[in-house]
């Protein structure tokens, strides 16, 4: 008797195996209770994905819904401002609205959560540009014109995502992009040290950091450490090296204007070293500018 309830156990056992727990699928991997409203994103159907998840206050739930309401705002017409008011171009579509409190009440929940970060910058980064293009230019000093709210708020949404994401990348190449378009170098600046740090040993971010100083952010000398830093895991970019022949040739035509021709030789010697296309502009400046400098050295 005893034998046979071991073996009716042993069944039972295996039976409920079989049947797999509650909330699992087959494979024994917990299943998404939001998958079948992600599916439906993916697919805008957007009132769909507002009927299944509502107002819930979870964060998946509540990010989902933010989701929901910008593809509709993406669908939506600009609103017309009312008579006698401002006009401001920044002004949020209600759909806009619902989106960013549905983001912010993920964030109630779980303050960690990058995607809403992001969401959040990605939905008010475009209103943020057209408030900043649209603010009259401040004079700097004293009296410089407070900071733009909207891009402040932008700003902190990618730095906010930074700081709980500390290996991806996402939030500072959305960072990059916001920033240099809303004139803000120095947040630029910073997140492209951040990319740098979380992309080692890759020398593409490092070629555009370095693309950056050298134009937006007006730093050409700073830009050949970082281009010089690329050249160590790719020394075959001929491209790189001449964008380094730039740097030096521009310096030395400007010390050259201003009779410092020692200096001028030193940093033409520079350029010898990158202009590594004989047929390339740089190399025609590159004679043009030592054909002077043997001009003068002559008389």
């Amino acid at each position: 008797m005893s034998w046979r309830r071991h073996r009716a156990a042993v069944l039972l056992l295996l039976a409920c195996a079989g049947c797999g727990g509650e909330g699992r699928s087959a494979s024994g991997t917990a299943e998404d209770p939001l998958a079948d409203a992600r599916a439906l994103l993916g697919e805008h159907r957007y009132d769909e994905v507002l009927a299944r998840v509502g107002e819930a206050m979870d964060p998946g739930s509540a990010y989902l819904a933010g989701r929901a309401w910008a593809g509709k705002a993406a669908l939506s017409p600009v609103p017309t401002p009312a008579p006698g008011s401002s006009g401001r171009a920044s002004r949020l579509k209600p759909e806009e609205e619902r989106a960013l409190a549905a983001y912010e009440r993920a964030l109630v929940a779980r303050p960690d959560f990058v995607d809403a970060h992001i969401a959040i910058a990605e939905l008010l980064a475009p209103h943020a540009l057209l408030s900043a293009s649209a603010a009259p230019r401040g004079r700097p000093g004293p009296q410089a014109a407070p900071p733009d709210p909207l891009v402040e708020r932008v700003l902190r949404g990618y730095g906010d995502a930074l700081q709980a994401d500390l290996a991806g990348t996402k939030a500072a190449e959305g960072l990059i992009e916001f920033a240099t378009r809303a004139s803000r170098p120095g947040e630029a600046d910073a997140a492209f040290q951040e990319l740098v740090r979380r992309r080692r040993e890759d020398p593409a971010p490092l070629v555009r950091y370095g693309d950056f100083l050298a134009g937006p952010a007006g730093k050409p000398e700073a830009a050949l450490a970082q281009y010089a830093q690329a050249l160590i895991w790719r020394p075959d970019d001929f491209a790189t090296k001449l964008k380094m022949a730039d740097i030096h040739l521009a310096a030395a035509a400007e010390l050259l204007r201003n009779l410092q021709y020692a200096a001028g030789e030193a940093r033409l010697k520079e350029a010898r070293r990158f202009a590594v296309d004989p047929a390339s502009p740089q190399a025609a400046r590159l004679a043009e500018l030592e054909s002077r400098v043997r001009d003068v050295r002559g008389r």
